[in-house]
């Protein structure tokens, strides 16, 4: 019933944005999809794959992400809702972490299910290059791509965009 709603709601997100929506290839992206376990995040639309990213994960990559300060990125379904400019990462792209099904898990346990998990660039330090955190994972929990693919996403994706991310 979930991936019903899931559906219906991403069908009107993308009525609402026809016409005023960026395309690649003439195509509108209605879905992100992150495969961890390749470290690639995917553009799709209607199950085609249009472009895909290199990305970094939290440091602790395998598995769901359980509770705060596990370092690990989530797994579902979520939605990118909202978005800004960062001055340690330049653009990020809000995910609606935690969903309903990740709220009741961390009650069951007695944890805080944290929060704030995000798409974005990397910082700009000379002390340490981009290069340097395109190769490992390093975020806390988010989603991290090299500027230049970040700039591109951030055009390409408008908000209320279905996210699925995959073990």
């Amino acid at each position: 019933m979930r991936w019903l709603l899931a559906l219906l709601c991403s069908f009107v997100a993308a009525l609402a944005q026809a016409g005023e929506a960026p395309t690649l290839d003439g195509k509108a992206i209605d879905k992100v999809l992150v495969l961890k376990s390749e470290h690639r995040l995917h553009l799709l639309n209607r199950g085609e794959v249009l472009k895909s990213y290199r990305i970094s994960l939290g440091k602790q990559p395998k598995g769901p992400k359980l509770r705060e300060g596990d370092k690990r990125t989530p797994e579902g379904f979520y939605w990118i809702d909202w978005r800004k400019t960062s001055a340690r990462y330049n653009l990020a792209m809000h995910i609606s972490y935690p969903n309903a099904r990740d709220v009741e898990q961390a009650k069951a346990q007695k944890v805080k299910p944290g929060g704030m998990i995000l798409i974005h660039g990397t910082p700009l330090s000379a002390e340490y290059p981009e290069w340097y955190f395109h190769t490992l994972d390093w975020t806390e929990g988010c989603i991290a791509m090299t500027n230049s693919d970040m700039r591109e996403v951030w055009k390409l994706v408008k908000d209320g965009t279905m996210i699925e991310i995959r073990p």
